[in-house]
């Protein structure tokens, strides 16, 4: 038989416009764009999002912009009805998100809507119920606030295999959160909140008077927010505006976060992604991405709004000419970035449960793997260190400055010391410290405000038995015997304390410990200083940097309340006034000093009369001695070979009258070891920035500035192994951070 030819009839009004439907709401999270994108539209400013069974039992969306008319109900759902588009010359220019007036009609064709509106000129709100684009009865008048909610309900009822294919409500709810919240950070500004029907607590939530930044951080979480670049640039040639938020090369991710806007309008571009992909395939490990957030305003005129049902594509002209714009935008903004990286996270400590702990272990104390074990280590757990090895600073030194092994003359000046002649002669010396030993009972060293003179260490043979540098013995034993009988000074102990309150803190400090920290600390490689502040130390695989500042406060603190009332002197080569040093402090603008506290020799004469009060027990119990005259004339000797940085005596003086609890006993000893021990400890401020100098500054204070890192390597972190039971706090306030794993590196190359 011949071929029949089909019979082409017109399709039925209502498959056309479920057809359509089925085009623009693909799923519950399109029909809440779409609605959402509505809201925008009518110039809301707080937009609410409850949801039941990921968007096909209910949904509601609410806002308080502009309303729907009364008169404009009977329409508002049947298709191309909008009030943003009269004539198709328009479209050339739009500006707003709608413009086919398709979005509420065809959700009304695949689902139960309801419309409740009220425009600020109304009396009261209108409800009116939509099926198939048409409404069902007349507007009916109720109780409403501004603006309008619409509640969609039974999506796809009468489309059977869509709602089969939407099976999974968690999976859908996921795309409603992702639609909003890219919308949510798009319009700061606007309050947005989505949650689930019953739920108390918003699953995304902005608030109106919150940032971009604000709303990516509450969105994405901190580790995105902390780690975003600004970007943003323009060209009047190519008509086009960008800006946005990029991650740094500090952060990576399996999948690209990609949130583009253009023209206000949520659309995909895979050409732009690929293009800043490309750029940033050169600094983050590999198949690994970025977080991107761009907004592109184009001219209107050029942007071709109307080439997808859904409008999540969009076409505009010189397409490949501002893609290139931008790529070169990111890759300048990147490279900016890349000079430094930071670190925030404190991550495993030692001894921390992890896979590859017990080999690591095993191999902690050896380069070498001994013939006969059984167990295999392998290049990754191996761990390296030889003290003789260089430090950093021998690649950071000019080479015209070589770095010497001790500290050489030291001639610095205090630069925040009192008035010249009345504390420090320019050609006065100071005591060898090497003489500090000379007399047990009398436990006396000579100092200068301004630094040690010539050696700046004590020689080997006058050094006491106690600390030899580390040998293979077992520092533990050694720690309890010596601890019992002979000071961190290495000077033996005059007498036994047993006042309740020492004893007490003394117990505080021990039951705060850290095992592990003060395992780490024993056992540690001296790697370089960074900065006054910081220092690098290896333990076993990883890589530590610490905070000399804190650790230092923390050793001369446990110092003073362990060795209380047995602490050798360090003698003043000439008396410092109290009264000139309190005046130097009320000076400093960091002493908070105000008229309202009168005049400043008033206050200085005070300190000097109280701090009289208070010498028999400064004395005996600290060392810290003070004459008839009311001059300072001795500081505690609290280890040996080190001599505070003296320009912070002036506002040590000024604390000790006003910052200790002279009222109760337990609290006035802690106190005032903490004030002595922020004192003694190396800060910042007090030492002297080599890079700062001019080349005949450095070359006169170049043995300052290596004293400082000679001492701290060679004192400080020397006594932090057997002299400091590091706090637990450290671990988690950023004294002491793991910036490195041997085993993560390896997995970080073996990607690349």
């Amino acid at each position: 038989t011949a071929l029949m030819a089909g019979v082409i009839r017109r399709l039925d009004e209502a498959v056309v416009n479920r057809i359509a439907a089925g085009e623009v709401i693909q799923r519950p999270a399109n029909a809440i764009k779409e609605m959402i994108e509505n809201c925008l539209d009518a110039k809301s400013t707080s937009i609410q999002v409850v949801v039941k069974e990921g968007g096909l039992k209910l949904i509601q969306v609410q806002d308080n912009g502009c309303g729907i008319r009364k008169e404009d109900l009977d329409i508002v759902c049947e298709r191309f009805t909008t009030s943003k588009l009269q004539k198709f010359e328009d479209l050339a220019s739009i500006s707003t998100y709608g413009f086919r007036g398709e979005a509420l009609a065809s959700i009304s064709h695949v689902a139960h809507v309801t419309v409740t509106t009220k425009t600020a000129d109304a009396k009261c709100a209108y409800r009116a119920t939509y099926s198939d684009g048409k409404i069902k009865a007349p507007p009916k008048p109720c109780a409403g606030n501004q603006g309008t909610q619409i509640t969609v309900e039974d999506l796809f009822y009468n489309v059977n295999t869509r709602r089969k294919a939407l099976k999974n409500p968690n999976e859908e709810y996921a795309k409603i959160l992702e639609v909003v919240s890219r919308y949510a950070i798009h319009n700061s500004g606007i309050s947005f909140s989505v949650k689930k029907q019953g739920d108390t607590v918003s699953d995304v939530r902005t608030l109106s008077n919150a940032s971009t930044v604000d709303n990516i951080r509450s969105i994405f979480g901190n580790a995105v927010s902390r780690e975003l670049i600004e970007v943003g640039c323009e060209d009047a040639n190519l008509a086009f505006k960008m800006k946005g938020y990029i991650t740094n090369a500090n952060y990576s991710v399996k999948k690209c976060i990609f949130l583009l806007f253009i023209n206000h309008r949520l659309v995909e571009s895979a050409a732009l992604r690929k293009a800043i992909e490309t750029v940033y395939a050169a600094y983050l490990p590999k198949s690994t991405h970025p977080f991107l957030y761009l907004s592109l305003e184009i001219t209107p005129q050029n942007v071709d709004v109307n080439v997808h049902p859904t409008k999540h594509e969009v076409h505009f002209l010189h397409e490949d000419s501002i893609l290139e714009r931008v790529q070169q935008h990111v890759e300048s903004k990147l490279l900016g970035s890349n000079s430094s990286r930071m670190y925030f996270t404190q991550t495993l400590l030692p001894g921390a449960d992890c896979s590859s702990n017990e080999a690591v272990k095993a191999s902690a104390n050896s380069s070498v793997v001994t013939k006969g074990t059984s167990d295999k280590v392998y290049t990754h757990q191996m761990v390296r260190t030889d003290s003789r090895e260089q430090k950093l600073d021998a690649f950071l030194q000019p080479v015209n400055n070589p770095l010497s092994t001790g500290p050489a003359e030291v001639t610095t000046e205090v630069n925040a010391g009192p008035p010249e002649g009345a504390v420090r002669p320019q050609d006065a010396e100071m005591a060898d410290v090497s003489d500090l030993v000379e007399m047990a009972d009398a436990q006396e060293a000579t100092v200068m405000p301004g630094g040690l003179s010539e050696s700046g260490h004590l020689s080997s043979d006058t050094v006491p038995s106690r600390k030899r540098p580390r040998e293979d013995v077992d520092i533990e034993m050694e720690k309890d015997d010596t601890r019992k009988d002979m000071t961190a000074a290495c000077t033996p102990r005059r007498r036994i304390i047993n006042l309740t309150s020492v004893l007490t803190l003394q117990e505080e400090i021990s039951n705060l410990a850290h095992a592990n920290l003060q395992e780490m600390l024993r056992d540690h490689s001296f790697v370089g200083c960074v900065s006054p502040q910081w220092a690098l130390a290896q333990y076993q695989t990883k890589l530590y940097l610490l905070s000399t500042t804190k650790l230092s406060e923390e050793l001369f603190y446990q110092i003073l309340i362990y060795d209380f009332a047995n602490f050798g002197v360090l003698r003043l080569s000439e008396p410092a006034p109290l009264y000139e040093l309190s005046m130097l402090a009320l000076e400093d603008p960091e002493s908070g000093w105000t008229e309202e506290d009168g005049p400043k020799e008033g206050l200085a004469e005070y300190i000097v009369e109280f701090l009289k009060k208070k010498t028999e027990m400064l004395k005996d119990y600290f060392s810290l001695e003070i004459d008839e005259e009311g001059n300072l004339i001795g500081l505690p000797l609290l280890i040996d070979n080190y001599v505070p940085p003296l320009e912070g005596l002036p506002m040590f003086i000024l604390r000790l009258a006003t910052e200790v609890n002279w009222d109760e006993e337990k609290e006035c000893f802690e106190s005032l070891s903490r004030e002595l021990a922020m004192f003694y400890s190396i800060r910042k401020q007090y030492i002297i920035d080599e890079a700062n100098l001019t080349n005949s500054q450095n070359e006169d204070s170049d043995s300052g500035s290596t004293t400082w890192k000679w001492t701290v390597e060679h004192v400080l972190y020397k006594a932090f192994r057997t002299h400091l039971l590091p706090p637990k706090h450290f671990t988690e306030d950023g004294n002491i951070l793991q910036i490195a794993n041997l085993p993560d590196l390896y997995k970080v190359f073996e990607r690349c």
